[in-house]
């Protein structure tokens, strides 16, 4: 899963650099365009919000700008880059504690069985398709794998993404972090097992992407229908009997202050049964999209009397063999990032 960061060149205008050095703004502006999506994606690793990874890269230009004087040259601009973000997410991440939630005394269903789904990280936003197309190592924009990294301390979660993801030195990502070797060698060996530990089991030697089949858009089209339909028999013949489904607070009417998830098929076609049938139904609309290089639909909801369907939540798919084996719903905030309207 290893992207390449290299401390050597790669091409950039060394003129170009020197402009924006000596304070040509145009110059600068034209090198960071170039490596804004990537940052971002680097940003949203560490903190696994994409607003939040929005403002960091904004952040990572300010301070880039305000110390370009300071930059010379050993490594690439790019790289220089690099070393201010991950420093600036390690500064946010100072100020704020926060822990993904355990299994413990989480109701409904069973959810202690590990790892969580990935809604049990309450910060936890999908991202639209252009982050994941600026990167190379897709896979680890899944949300599976930015939900496990999470549960490592922000040091383990830098160093691990220095060394295993972008494919920086023990060397270079011990000068980032005002490291010892020693200290980034052990902290890497810690980091490892524990992200495993947060990893499904399906997807513990974490690869390439499995990609989206035929197969499985043929699910995605066949939940989308069940849902406009309110087929609940419909959308039973398309989950896993061990399938599990995630609310975050403030998506899929999950007004509670904790994300909640079911598991088991009857579990969530029990929840899901006053939405779908009686006096309280709603009617549903539904959008295709993708988040994180994984399908997804856009839902809408429209209550009974009422004209216009609003935005209900984000769900992104996870489909196994031609069923689907998670579901993770998420608030409907980033609708405009994926293009989306807030209502139909």
């Amino acid at each position: 899963m290893t992207t390449q960061v290299e401390s050597g060149g790669r091409g950039e205008n060394a003129d170009l650099v020197s402009a924006a050095q000596a304070g040509d703004e145009s110059a600068f502006g034209e090198l960071t365009a170039r490596y804004r999506l990537e940052l971002q994606a680097h940003c949203y690793r560490m903190l696994g919000s994409y607003h939040e990874s929005e403002d960091m890269v904004q952040e990572t230009f300010l301070r880039a700008w305000r110390k370009r004087e300071a930059y010379q040259g050993r490594a690439t601009f790019r790289a220089w880059l690099y070393r201010i973000a991950t420093n600036a997410c390690l500064d946010l991440l100072d100020q704020r504690s926060r822990t993904p939630l355990t299994g413990d005394g989480a109701l409904p269903g069973d959810p202690g069985a590990a790892p969580l789904p990935a809604v049990a990280v309450p910060w936890l936003q999908p991202c639209p398709e252009p982050l994941v197309d600026a990167v190379e190592a897709k896979e680890t924009l899944e949300l599976a794998f930015l939900a496990a990294i999470q549960h490592l301390s922000p040091h383990q979660r830098a160093v691990l993404i220095l060394r295993d993801v972008l494919g920086w030195s023990a060397k270079e990502t011990a000068s980032v972090l005002e490291a010892t070797l020693a200290s980034v060698n052990s902290t890497l060996q810690r980091a490892r097992p524990a992200l495993k530990k947060h990893l499904p089991r399906r997807r513990i030697d974490w690869t390439s992407p499995p990609g989206s089949s035929e197969q499985d858009r043929a699910v995605l089209r066949r939940y989308m229908a069940a849902l406009d339909n309110a087929d609940a028999d419909a959308l039973g013949d398309l989950l896993r009997a061990d399938a599990r489904c995630g609310q975050q607070s403030g998506a899929g009417g999950n007004m509670g202050p904790d994300p909640i998830w079911y598991s088991g098929r009857d579990t969530i076609l029990g929840a899901w049964s006053p939405a779908l049938r009686g006096d309280d139904a709603v009617e549903f609309a539904t959008r295709a999209t993708s988040a994180n290089g994984q399908l997804a639909v856009a839902t809408y909801t429209r209550e009974p009397g009422t004209e216009t369907y609003r935005a209900f939540g984000l769900t992104v798919l996870d489909v196994v063999d031609g069923l689907i084996a998670e579901l993770g719903v998420f608030t409907p905030d980033l609708y405009p990032a994926f293009g989306l309207p807030r209502s139909v």
